[in-house]
């Protein structure tokens, strides 16, 4: 990433995912660097954008789901041995705290929604979460638009094109 910031040659970037999810910190980490580039950026989620996979997603300028694509809202998990006290809880609340705000910084989404969803009971068998497809992570403001490759390639173009041409007007000045 750090590449396609530094390279002139290079214009913008697609993410494309297909994700179940992973680690908080990396994927945070990863989310932010998409973010924080200058360069226009797309994001198309094809299969499954779970987890931190969704930080991964809203992470860049604009953003598509294909219409069968699927997103899951969950709490932080962890494995292993974990200690039950009430400080381990509160860096629980923490790490929620930050994905939750990258999210709704980096989407058109609402926070207590967002919260809502990640804590329902009622919509996944064994466990906490919404899972959401589509044109459903559209109306919640998570994604931009509902699309594949032809649209996210095509969305990219016209905003590397629109940077090209204010970079030239800049120069003209």
């Amino acid at each position: 990433l750090v590449a396609v910031e530094e390279n002139p040659n290079i214009k913008g970037l697609i993410t494309i995912l297909n994700t179940v999810g992973g680690g908080v910190e990396a994927g945070l980490a990863l989310a932010e660097l998409v973010s924080t580039l200058s360069k226009p950026t797309v994001s198309l989620v094809l299969g499954g954008g779970h987890s931190i996979g969704i930080p991964l997603a809203t992470a860049s300028k604009y953003s598509f789901i294909a219409e069968s694509a699927t997103m899951t809202l969950h709490p932080i998990r962890m494995t292993g041995l974990v200690i039950g006290a009430e400080p381990t809880y509160d860096y629980f609340r923490k790490m929620q705290d930050r994905v939750l705000d990258f999210i709704t910084r980096t989407s058109m989404a609402d926070r207590d929604q967002l919260s809502k969803l990640m804590n329902a009971t009622d919509n996944m068998a064994a466990d906490i979460g919404t899972i959401l497809v589509g044109h459903e992570a559209v109306d919640l403001g998570l994604i931009d638009e509902v699309g594949g490759l032809t649209q996210a390639l095509s969305k990219l173009k016209s905003m590397i094109d629109k940077t090209t041409r204010v970079q030239k007007q800049k120069y003209k000045m």
